[in-house]
């Protein structure tokens, strides 16, 4: 029974293979050959795996980065991102974490069959991380483990349903298709990005089509654009770093050196998650139509925020910086006021900025890119700062959730759960 639990748990907090059962289950309903339905199932996982490769790339890079930041400016404070926060919780109450995550995706198959929230939440790691921010916040409250359990479950379930489908106006104007879904628990700041973009943009002015001048022409190609303005940030942290620090975080490469290497590792990144994205979705897509027809009628696969920046790739930059600045600027305000002060990571900032920036430029442009990005920013660090006291209740401290949908979930359950229990 304990053997079957692990399993259970780990393929559904898998997402590579969570994906690829279901692109093996659509290939079977639709009776394809054998040959078929092995090479659809591998190419799917293994497309997975390839965008998963490429954000640990990124990751690494933007975790070098993140030290150079926080050295070179002397900063220190609370950290939001949703890795840490989900591991100290699951120090604390790992069988109600796993519990709530593999009941709510039961419950997330049974709302998308019985509703018209037809969606299934395929980003295994963001309902790990939901579960965890449910549990803490349930039992913030002092709810018991058996009714944090399936509160926690059916909760999940209908977000897991719901969420998707309040930014599925704006991800067919990135897409241009109603094939695919957001699975990224950030579409609140997502669907605002495409609302603020329709109000003050042009989809006409893409940051696909900028008209740049002679030599700006090279920034029309997304690499060459990310390689040097991400060198711009490494060398500006770099150098209020300091030679030393910088040396000493980098074992020993040249500190004027590093931060090309890094730069550039970043975006090499970025080309692999593209690449990983584009082999996914030329198989998941052809294979849910089988689950579509035969168990779930229109349902449609929720993937991960990568899954957009083929779309709009120089988006992707324009919307990370503009987020990062609205980040930075809360930085300084929560400092200035003697608060809780949100450090702006910069892996939740460059992944969430970036598909912010997508979803603003599919309605506005290079307008929409950079309000979307910038305005989610400012959501990612504010929110973090409203959910934090409820982290440190129960002990957990140093970092928190930054995802909105995250937040609101949270502070509604938390808040509402005051008023009716105590």
């Amino acid at each position: 029974m304990a053997l079957l639990k692990v399993i259970v748990f780990d393929l559904l907090g898998s997402a590579p293979i969570l994906v690829g059962l279901m692109a093996l289950l659509g290939l079977v309903l639709q009776k394809k050959s054998v040959d078929r339905i092995i090479t659809g199932t591998l190419k799917t996982i293994v497309g997975f795996l390839i965008f998963n490769g490429g954000a640990s790339l990124a990751v690494s890079s933007l975790d070098s980065f993140q030290n150079l930041f926080s050295k070179g400016f002397g900063l220190k404070g609370v950290l939001p991102l949703a890795e840490a926060i989900t591991a100290l919780a699951q120090t604390k109450f790992a069988m109600v974490v796993s519990l709530v995550m593999i009941l709510g995706f039961i419950c997330n198959l049974i709302v998308a069959r019985f509703t018209k929230f037809k969606y299934i939440f395929l980003t295994g790691q963001h309902n790990l991380f939901l579960a965890a921010l449910l549990t803490v916040t349930f039992k913030a409250l002092g709810i018991s483990d058996l009714i944090t359990i399936i509160a926690g479950g059916i909760i999940l379930g209908f977000a897991a349903a719901m969420y998707p489908a309040l930014a599925q106006p704006y991800m067919r104007r990135v897409t241009d298709s109603d094939e695919i879904a957001m699975g990224h628990y950030v579409t609140i700041a997502y669907a605002l990005s495409g609302w603020l973009g329709s109000k003050i943009g042009n989809p006409e002015e893409s940051t696909e089509k900028l008209k740049l001048p002679g030599w700006m022409s090279i920034f029309r190609d997304y690499i060459v654009s990310v390689s040097i303005s991400i060198s711009i940030f490494f060398y500006v942290a770099a150098i209020a770093a300091g030679k030393e620090t910088v040396e000493s975080i980098s074992g020993g490469v040249n500190w004027l050196v590093f931060p090309l290497f890094q730069a550039l590792t970043f975006s090499a990144a970025l080309y692999i998650i593209i690449t990983g994205v584009r082999m996914l979705l030329s198989e998941i897509v052809p294979a849910f139509v089988g689950i579509s027809e035969k168990l779930i009628p229109d349902v449609k696969p929720a993937l991960d925020c990568p899954v957009v920046f083929p779309y709009a790739p120089t988006a992707t930059v324009v919307g990370f910086i503009s987020a990062y600045i609205g980040g930075l600027i809360c930085m300084f305000i929560f400092a200035a006021l003697k608060t809780t002060v949100i450090i702006p990571v910069a892996i939740p900032y460059f992944f969430i900025g970036a598909t912010a920036g997508v979803f603003g430029n599919a309605t506005g442009g290079w307008k929409g890119a950079i309000a979307g990005g910038f305005v989610t920013g400012i959501l990612i660090a504010v929110g973090p700062a409203l959910l934090y006291p409820i982290m440190e209740q129960i002990g957990l401290s140093g970092t928190t959730f930054p995802e909105t949908d995250f937040v609101a979930l949270g502070l509604v359950i938390y808040y509402l759960g005051k008023m009716f229990i105590h």
